[in-house]
């Protein structure tokens, strides 16, 4: 199964650090994560020096998991240049077009 997380939560630092990271890096997650999506402060877990974020762009090199913040949301924060290698910004067409090459079964928003 192919699942894409969109993070909206206050609390997607936990889920992520604690929970699916840990997963993914042991291989226990049981679904492909092909893309994460970060909105309003979530956008700061992929700035370059976030522990998080840092994890998430060797998870990414590894299987090519797209990440994006949203765009407007990098853009308040003034991290929209300050962003982990690999990670794009971008809005909800942006989203649909970086995840229609892959067969995506389910978007789970945390």
């Amino acid at each position: 199964m192919k699942v894409a997380y969109i993070f909206t939560t206050t609390r997607a630092h936990k889920i992520l650090s604690r929970m699916i990271i840990p997963q993914l890096e042991q291989g226990r997650h049981m679904v492909d994560v092909v893309g994460m999506f970060f909105f309003e402060d979530n956008a700061f877990l992929l700035q370059k020096g976030n522990e998080v974020g840092e994890r998430l762009k060797i998870l990414s090199d590894q299987s090519g998991m797209l990440l994006m913040a949203c765009d407007i949301c990098a853009i308040e924060r003034n991290i929209h240049k300050d962003l982990v290698e690999g990670a794009k910004i971008g809005c909800f067409p942006d989203l649909y077009e970086a995840l229609s090459g892959v067969e995506l079964d389910q978007v789970i928003t945390l």
